[in-house]
């Protein structure tokens, strides 16, 4: 309890020095203290989710369905989210995505109770719907703020909240683990989970919904055909949804090598997904600066070169440190390459078009993040971590080729610019 209660008063110091040092708006840190509350959802699934199910089912090739159905959640998600926040605004939709991870969470404390597979496979996937609603905090951080050069400063600060989730999930699970009778334990991490949830709501009392002014002086609406056609457009969602996949591939397959494979204990499996979370986050401090010094292609590039080492490192050996330094590097790659991608996405639309862009983006990153997932499993069953490891590396490649597409249109970009 020690442990969390520290990490609440860090988030709220966080959001107080950042503020003052970069003159962030309200909104912008009421979204810092807020998300992480949420975001820890994601990281109590990812850690006991595969451990969890493989005692609620006989089925070991299932064990990381719950995870599957989770990103397959965000997926399903992203549309109607992305639509309601049209409609509504981005804070309804927010709200609207805190009741369905409020519900999701005490759905998983029933699954646990009665140890049933199927309950917690739908509250899981319901924790991704609700998941997908509050990735409109990540857009509504877009939206409030003023200057467009600011965007990739802001979600750096955005991202680095999510260290404080990667610590506080795990704690969370392994705290609450025997609260509550259950079977195999976890009632209790999901009762607690419900309490973050509801302070994030509060906080988010405070939020005010951004003014957007709809820009018709370049002409109308696209259709969406038209704009995902563009090549920022595709090279930001390749960039994204890349990065993403091959993340949550190796992510889904460490708990259940370590653990369950292997034969590593639940608090070195927990240390390496805590590790490897806080390292999806943390070089947000210093990316606004690598932003200004290499650019959002130095920052590609470098991404892309840390994925290549990460399958050096796997494929090395399956101690805990070549775990360790596996989904350490795993999660600044990831975080070089999401940044990147969503830093580009705003390139690619007008402020009348953002809606129907923003879902489109998310429902190809998180389906295509969901059968990454799935695969993961089967994968790892059939063939071991080798074989993991392995089918990543087409993946990688394909990274490469996004490199020189970006620095293609790059170099066209700036010819335009000089004639």
């Amino acid at each position: 309890m020690l442990i969390i209660a520290l990490i609440l008063t860090l988030i709220v110091v966080s959001a107080i020095v950042l503020t003052k040092k970069f003159n962030l708006t309200r909104n912008i840190s009421l979204l810092f203290m807020a998300q992480p509350l949420v975001m820890c959802s994601a990281p109590i699934i990812v850690f006991i989710g595969g451990l969890l199910s493989s005692e609620l089912t006989s089925n070991a090739s299932l064990a990381t369905l719950p995870i599957t159905l989770l990103i397959l959640g965000i997926a399903a998600g992203s549309i109607p989210g992305a639509m309601l926040a049209k409609a509504k605004g981005r804070k309804f939709a927010i709200f609207t995505g805190f009741s369905c991870l409020f519900i999701a969470a005490l759905l998983s404390v029933l699954a646990t109770k009665v140890a049933s597979f199927e309950l917690f496979s739908l509250a899981s996937f319901l924790f991704g719907t609700g998941g997908a609603f509050t990735q409109q905090l990540r857009f509504a951080a877009i939206e409030s703020t003023k200057n467009a050069n600011d965007i990739p400063k802001v979600l750096a600060i955005l991202m680095l909240s999510g260290v404080f989730a990667a610590f506080l999930g795990p704690e969370i699970a392994v705290i609450g683990k025997n609260w509550l009778n259950s079977p195999h334990g976890y009632a209790g991490s999901f009762m607690f989970l419900t309490i973050f949830i509801g302070l994030a709501a509060v906080i988010m009392l405070f939020f005010e919904e951004p003014k957007i002014m709809e820009d018709s002086s370049t002409g109308g609406t696209r259709a969406l055909s038209t704009i995902i056609k563009q090549p920022i457009f595709m090279i930001a969602i390749s960039t994204a949804t890349i990065g993403f996949a091959l993340m949550s591939y190796l992510m889904t397959a460490t708990p259940l090598s370590m653990h369950h494979m292997q034969g590593h204990s639940l608090i070195e499996t927990k240390w390496v997904i805590q590790t490897h979370i806080a390292a999806m986050y943390l070089p947000s401090i210093i990316t606004p600066w690598l932003v200004k010094k290499v650019a959002l292609k130095g920052l590609l590039i470098s991404g892309s070169i840390i994925y290549i080492i990460v399958a050096f490192i796997a494929f090395s050996g399956q101690e805990v440190i070549h775990y360790w330094w596996a989904l350490l590097l795993l999660g600044i790659g990831w975080n070089f390459l999401f940044l990147t991608g969503t830093s580009l996405l705003p390139q690619s639309y007008k402020a009348s078009e953002r809606h129907k862009v923003q879902a489109t983006n998310d429902f190809i990153l998180f389906g295509f993040q969901a059968i990454a997932s799935l695969m993961a499993g089967w994968v790892l069953f059939t063939g071991g971590w080798s074989s993991v490891v392995v089918t990543s590396l087409p993946f990688i490649v394909a990274l490469f080729f996004v490199n020189l597409a970006y620095f293609s249109f790059i170099k066209a970009k700036n010819q335009i610019k000089s004639n």
